[in-house]
């Protein structure tokens, strides 16, 4: 009951937020805001409370590796987003989020070497992704345009996890790193104002994840030696740790593009 009333709650209200704040600093920081461990940190914590701390430090791992299926989402939807709308572009992003997220379960590469991949899978794919060409429509907001979104997200969200509580912590762990927030942000800014600031919300969202690269990397390390509320307490200082360098450097590739 708490984690489908905190799906029902933190869902809409982050994707309402997001929103806002793309329109109000710019679609690289409402993305980057998304890519935030803001739902999924919340998730495992109700599945250590419900499991135990090795399920959830499993589920932990799952979620890394996730991070680099999400990397190859953005790079997929970004590209096929230059010529195509946005159903083709999302479902590009969402097979090769599949193939790469099954191809990380069956490497199932050690912690150290797991992480190396994610940071080096996130700066790549930064440096991959299309430049932003030209200049951005200005196109006001419908009024259902927001409640949309939320809406949207909030399904999907459901959807999403009441299946992933099927497939056991490390698909559970992937499958919740989907970039279903971001991806509900980048449909609506693709159909609303072109591929250019869709672009934009993916590398906000590639910013955002190394903090929650961070935040992962410390909740596996901790959770089953020092139990769960130590593990958060240090998954969160790293999280806030890194985030602040991120939001600075999304902020400074808002004001570049």
């Amino acid at each position: 009951m708490e984690t489908l009333a905190l799906k029902l709650v933190l869902t809409p209200a982050l994707i309402g937020v997001a929103t806002l704040v793309g329109r109000r600093w710019g679609q690289a920081v409402g993305g980057w805001l998304v890519g935030l461990p803001l739902t999924s940190g919340p998730v495992v914590l109700f599945l250590a409370l419900d499991y135990g701390t090795s399920f959830a430090a499993k589920a932990a791992q799952g979620a890394l590796r996730g991070l680099v299926a999400e990397a190859s989402f953005a790079l997929a939807y970004a590209w096929i987003a230059q010529r195509r709308a946005w159903p083709l572009a999302f479902l590009a992003g969402s097979l090769g989020f599949a193939v790469t997220g099954l191809a990380m379960q069956f490497l199932a590469p050690a912690p150290a070497l797991l992480v190396a991949i994610v940071i080096g899978a996130l700066v790549l794919t930064l440096w991959l992704l299309p430049s932003f060409s030209g200049s951005a429509p200005a196109v006001p907001a419908q009024s259902w345009d927001l409640p949309a979104r939320m809406v949207t997200a909030t399904v999907l969200v459901l959807a999403l996890t009441t299946a992933a509580g099927w497939l056991g912590p490390q698909l559970s762990g992937l499958i919740a790193t989907f970039p279903l927030l971001a991806g509900v942000l980048t449909v609506f800014t693709h159909h609303a104002q072109g591929p250019s600031p869709a672009t934009n919300v993916l590398r906000g969202l590639l910013l955002g994840l190394f903090s929650f690269a961070a935040f992962f990397v410390a909740l596996g390390a901790t959770m089953e030696r020092t139990g769960i509320a130590s593990a958060f307490v240090a998954a969160l200082a790293a999280a806030l740790a890194v985030q602040t360098v991120s939001l600075l450097l999304a902020r400074r590739t808002m004001r570049r593009l």
